[in-house]
């Protein structure tokens, strides 16, 4: 009788610890959710309102490095948009965006950035560079 109470109880706490572990993450897809939180890992109508006309109103106050964007060539452009990935020869080109701007935008789920290459604005994994989403030409 004892031994089947503590088979009996043993067994239900190792069920009891295997759901708790079951729990998945989808922290790497769009619109994901992680332990009941729905996760958007996209710009918004509002972000890319803002992200417009922050840059339109500080062209002249734009850092060095930003301040002579200019476009990406055209097959550059095209694996950002075909590819889903920041190319090699392009990680090292990509600027923060400014401190001012950053601050105005939603904070970003952990390991995910926002950063500018040529004129666009990228929203990537910053371990993976996965690009997430991008607006083109938001940098005059």
């Amino acid at each position: 009788m004892k031994i089947r109470l503590v088979m009996t109880t043993g067994l239900s706490m190792l069920v009891l610890f295997g759901a708790s572990c079951s729990v998945t993450r989808k922290s790497a897809q769009v619109g994901g959710t992680t332990a009941g939180t729905t996760v958007s890992v996209v710009f918004t109508n509002q972000e890319r309102a803002l992200i417009a006309s922050w840059f339109r109103d500080h062209r002249q106050g734009l850092p060095p490095g930003l301040a002579k964007r200019g476009r990406l060539p055209p097959g550059l452009e095209k694996q950002l948009r075909e590819r889903g990935t920041l190319p090699p020869g392009l990680q090292k080109k990509t600027h923060p965006l400014p401190v001012d701007l950053e601050r105005q935008l939603r904070k970003l789920p952990g390991g995910y950035v926002r950063v500018i290459v040529g004129a666009s604005v990228i929203l990537m994994n910053a371990q993976t560079r996965v690009i997430f989403d991008l607006i083109r030409d938001a940098v005059p």
